[in-house]
């Protein structure tokens, strides 16, 4: 029987600074999820599991390299995490699992059902594709080798979810334990035979990209599409910098997952009528100018409404009028409105406020001030924190001068136009070396969502 593995969200070292996860009503995400995960542990060993516990100290890259050197096949992961909001109303237990995976979904759904047996009180928000989270995709579900969940139980911000997480844990635990050991079981009724040598495992897909079929099939793995490595070079992607990017070896050919392409300016669907992975080179629909941080927004102001309220439908009750502000803070600077609308739903996840920079300071960009790293910029109404935004932007990509007065605290400390395309600011506004892909990749959802692409 499989062995399980399991990882309470947040604690470990993000860049140097320990992560608490969310603080609110006088304790961290991190502690909460400890204890959980510590009696989940003890509850499936008293029934003869065995179970590794991530150590807390890992950042969450690092966790998701040591489940992949001590796990093997038959292994399942589980990581706990409770979700946080801005709106304290906000509430109840969502199980995410990778996208485009059925069987996956399917034992998210049990593990959901079984959590909520033990504890009715909480509100079910149901499963959901790693997709549908702020950053578009869950590492923990998609980079880890064996089968992977991750369960927001209920949001620390809520008071009736955090005082079912404090006084219920037992109850908790108990119900996550039934689930994994249903999930557990079910992945391990009947041992998988030996595969004869040269014989077809994998059922065979169609490719299409950029509307024309493509000469060479695909492969489909436990529900995800599978392309030729060679496509991958002829959509213009470094294969260098596909280091967490899965991949298999079959019939000596290099394949890999075409969902993971997603953050390389890739637009990736599903044709079940003619199993066909359906993609479109998003550099090439737009004429290679989308990444240009100066430039003009496509989308409407109803569309990028609809953008925020698919991934959180209560974001913009304290911001109404956020959209059309950065329509018309950009369009007055010359800046590109999608980005920097897609920028802001990056650094605040979406509206939700769950790290360092709270919502009252109205910093949509994680802009800091003169004070020094630790400190993080505040603005007295969410228009003059949008144009503060806007000017960094315009700073990092332009030598015009700016068309408003300075709001911006850092911006003379910027050497002008040294970011004109999106993807130059990894590195520079963020330190996650992916900053800009993951800006692309979130315009490629807004314009999916809107219809554009």
């Amino acid at each position: 029987m499989g062995r399980i593995f399991l990882s309470a969200g947040h604690g470990g070292f993000e860049n140097g600074v320990r992560d608490p996860g969310v603080i609110a009503g006088g304790t961290t995400e991190a502690q909460e999820m400890i204890w959980i995960r510590d009696l989940v542990a003890a509850e499936l060993r008293s029934q003869n599991f065995t179970v590794y516990l991530v150590p807390d100290d890992l950042c969450q890259v690092e966790t998701v390299d040591w489940i992949n050197y001590y796990s093997r096949p038959g292994d399942v992961a589980l990581e706990l995490q409770a979700g946080g909001s801005s709106n304290p109303n906000v509430r109840g237990v969502t199980v995410f699992y990778i996208a485009h995976n059925a069987e996956r979904q399917r034992d998210a759904q049990q593990l959901l059902m079984a959590l909520l047996r033990r504890v009715p009180q909480f509100p079910s928000r149901g499963t959901k594709a790693d997709t549908a989270t702020g950053l578009g995709r869950l590492i923990f579900c998609r980079w880890i080798i064996i089968p992977s969940l991750y369960v927001e139980i209920g949001f620390l911000t809520n008071p009736q979810d955090r005082s079912l997480i404090q006084t219920r844990r037992k109850d908790i635990a108990k119900g996550i334990a039934d689930g994994i050991i249903g999930w557990i079981q079910g992945e391990n009724v009947i041992p998988a035979p030996p595969v004869p040598p040269n014989v077809m495992v994998y059922g065979s897909i169609g490719i299409k990209i950029n509307g024309q079929s493509y000469g060479e099939g695909g492969i489909l793995i436990q529900g995800n599409s599978y392309i030729p490595i060679d496509l991958v070079d002829r959509l213009g992607i470094n294969v260098a910098q596909l280091a967490r990017v899965r991949r298999v070896r079959y019939q000596n050919i290099v394949y890999v997952r075409a969902v993971d392409l997603r953050d390389f300016g890739i637009s990736v669907s599903w044709d079940n009528p003619s199993r066909t992975v359906v993609l479109r080179s998003f550099s090439r629909v737009y004429a290679e100018k989308i990444d240009r941080v100066m430039g003009n927004g496509i989308t409407t102001e109803l569309q990028l409404i609809a953008f925020i309220k698919s991934e959180n439908n209560t974001g913009l009750y304290q911001f109404p009028e956020l959209a059309l502000i950065y329509q018309e803070e950009a369009n007055l600077e010359g800046v590109n409105y999608d980005i920097a609308f897609c920028q802001m739903c990056l650094e605040t996840e979406f509206l939700r406020f769950g790290g360092l920079v709270k919502a009252a300071q109205n910093n949509f960009a994680g802009l800091g001030t003169l004070g020094g790293a630790s400190t993080t910029a505040s603005f007295a109404t969410p228009r003059l924190g949008v144009r503060a935004h806007i000017q960094h932007l315009k700073a990092y990509a332009s030598t015009e001068p700016l068309v408003q007065d300075i709001i911006d605290p850092r911006f003379h400390f910027i050497t002008r136009a040294i970011a004109p395309s999106v993807l130059q600011l990894s590195g520079r506004w963020s330190d996650d070396l992916q900053y800009g892909n993951r800006i692309l990749a979130l315009m490629q959802r807004l314009y999916e969502v809107s219809g554009v692409l």
